[in-house]
């Protein structure tokens, strides 16, 4: 009887078993009563060290953003709100602003020249874009296959696209000069007559968009990056699956670069709607003034209202119209993409 040891009840043996689940408990009420009475706990001290690490991180995040910021609002917040206020007055720089409403609006619609300059704009645009990301895809291509001349082929493919634009303008209207110019001459070589780029009003615009081709060698090198970056078993796959080489292209390189393609399709619009420097240079300097209409492109127009005519109301109006035109086109095309754009990581 002695050796035996005494067990307890049932119900106290159970009581000790629930002792730890109690434990907590008590131990949280307790954490809980002391937050009134300026007690800290534990869990108070790292959700309040958490706190300050995130206000000290946020602290140095806007101390470095603040230059950038602050240019952001001198140069481009602030003269946006400025020509959205200006494009409902009349302002010719020497006067103070009246206001005028919608006028400087509806005169936009009304004005011929701006209806024509919209449409060499759109014109330029249409064939510019799908030209130059053609045929530096096809440059790009040819690059991957130059082997260890690739780097000399990008070098000079990459150049011509760092050229200042008033010299590009200088350079292009004497190669296009219709009896003296390096491309007629050219063409005469062949057998073929060239026809007049800088003076007859149906080859102005094509003769800009030749100029413009001379800088996609900025477009060549991204493209070739992008190809580089095509994973080698994916077409390995496809030559097992019997693909020639459009279809290795078609069906494996295009959806692989179609980030890239889509990037480029974007930035080379808009900048093709803002094509000013090199055609103003080509046509619109000093006694070639008098050029037909054909190369008077939307910029070129909002230029002239605003530093020649000094209508600053007017031409505020203009870049807003092509602000919005901008965002539609951008919209339309971010909505298409959908369809033909593929990201790597997505499913469905």
């Amino acid at each position: 009887m002695g050796g035996r040891r005494q067990q307890g009840p049932p119900g106290r043996t159970e009581r000790r078993g629930g002792d730890d689940g109690g434990g907590r408990d008590r131990a949280a009420g307790a954490g809980r009563g002391l937050r009134g009475t300026g007690v800290t706990t534990g869990a108070e001290t790292g959700e309040r060290s958490r706190s300050r690490g995130q206000r000290t991180e946020l602290f140095w995040a806007l101390l470095f953003l603040s230059p950038w910021l602050a240019g952001f609002l001198v140069f481009t917040a602030g003269p946006m709100i400025a020509s959205l206020a200006l494009s409902f007055t009349d302002y010719d720089v020497l006067n103070s602003p009246s206001w005028t409403g919608l006028e400087n609006y509806v005169e936009l619609f009304r004005d011929e020249n701006v209806v024509q300059s919209l449409g060499n704009t759109f014109f330029y645009a249409a064939l510019h874009v799908p030209l130059s990301m053609g045929i530096a895809l096809g440059l790009a291509s040819l690059l991957q296959r130059a082997g260890r001349r690739a780097n000399l082929f990008r070098t000079t493919f990459y150049l011509p696209s760092i050229t200042p634009a008033v010299a590009v303008g200088v350079l292009w209207f004497w190669l296009l000069n219709p009896q003296v110019g390096l491309v007629n001459r050219g063409l005469h070589l062949i057998g073929i007559q060239g026809p007049g780029w800088t003076t007859d009003p149906a080859w102005i615009k094509p003769g800009i968009v030749l100029m413009s081709l001379w800088g996609l060698g900025n477009t060549v090198v991204i493209y070739y990056a992008a190809l580089r970056n095509v994973p080698k078993e994916l077409n390995d796959a496809a030559v097992v699956d019997g693909a020639n080489s459009w279809q290795q292209f078609r069906y494996v390189t295009i959806p692989q670069i179609s980030g890239v393609l889509f990037f480029t399709l974007i930035v080379g619009t808009i900048a093709a709607l803002q094509l000013f420097a090199e055609v103003y240079t080509m046509y619109f300097r000093g006694q070639a003034s008098g050029v037909s209409d054909e190369a008077r492109f939307y910029i070129i127009y909002l230029f002239q209202q605003a530093f020649e005519f000094f209508r600053m109301g007017f031409a505020s109006a203009m870049a807003w119209l092509l602000f919005v035109i901008i965002m539609i086109i951008t919209a339309i095309q971010i909505k298409l993409s959908k369809r033909w754009v593929y990201y790597e990581g997505e499913t469905g």
